[in-house]
């Protein structure tokens, strides 16, 4: 039976593969520029337009609405909006939305091993909390139970380490054992960079609490090593 041609629903702007493959098709879904980085924006819960746009500082306010709207009509997010007090409009992915966290990581750490990566290019808060659990090595946190928490302006993260495994979510730091306050790109630093004494004589990055288990924190996150050029 010859499949229906359902081209006339789709968006005529958008220019699509024509492939079955599924790789193909999930491309036509979030293979757009900046797609995929909206979509690693909202992995730690909603946003609004305006902290979308500041945690993404490259693209315009007419490329954002664009890819928002494009990943809405393809069903990987939604708008809704928030009840009163603060009756704001947000963008949250859907639970297929949140399934795209695994790909993301693969390919994170894949390019992590290529030499051309940056690593002092801009980061946002989400970006290097994701990266996190991407990096988790269960190994190095044997027998590690602790709370960690992070503080970017007014966000707070917390991510919990239990069983050689590692959680983060919007919390409040009640429980935090450690904190960590001050930029995304400071954080990566120490403990991507090993700089965790520098950015805290700068002043970049304060840390407070438990530091025997902050230093102990930075060491959990080996990267993979580089490819030969």
């Amino acid at each position: 039976m010859k499949l229906e041609n359902i081209t006339q629903t789709r968006d005529a702007t958008r220019r699509r593969y024509e492939d079955a493959c599924g790789t193909a098709h999930a491309l036509d879904l979030v293979g757009e520029r900046w797609a995929l980085l909206v979509m690693r924006e909202l992995l730690l819960g909603p946003k609004r337009f305006s902290d979308l746009k500041a945690d993404l500082p490259g693209i315009s306010a007419n490329v954002l609405t664009q890819r928002l709207e494009g990943l809405e009509a393809s069903g990987v997010l939604l708008r809704r909006r928030l009840p009163p007090p603060a009756p704001a409009q947000v963008y949250e992915l859907t639970p297929w939305g949140y399934e795209s966290e695994p790909i993301m990581a693969a390919l994170g750490r894949g390019a992590a091993r290529s030499p051309g990566h940056d690593p002092t290019l801009p980061i946002s808060p989400v970006s290097i909390l994701i990266s996190f659990r991407t990096m988790f090595d269960p190994v190095r946190a044997a027998g590690l139970a602790a709370a960690i928490g992070f503080r970017f302006g007014a966000e707070t993260f917390l991510a919990r380490i239990a069983d050689g495994t590692i959680a983060v979510a919007r919390d409040d730091l009640h429980d935090a054992q450690v904190v960590f306050e001050g930029s995304a790109p400071t954080l990566a630093a120490a403990v991507y960079g090993g700089q965790l004494d520098s950015v805290e004589a700068a002043g970049s990055l304060v840390v407070s609490g438990d530091r025997r288990l902050a230093r102990r924190f930075c060491t959990l996150f080996p990267l993979p090593d580089k490819v030969e050029a």
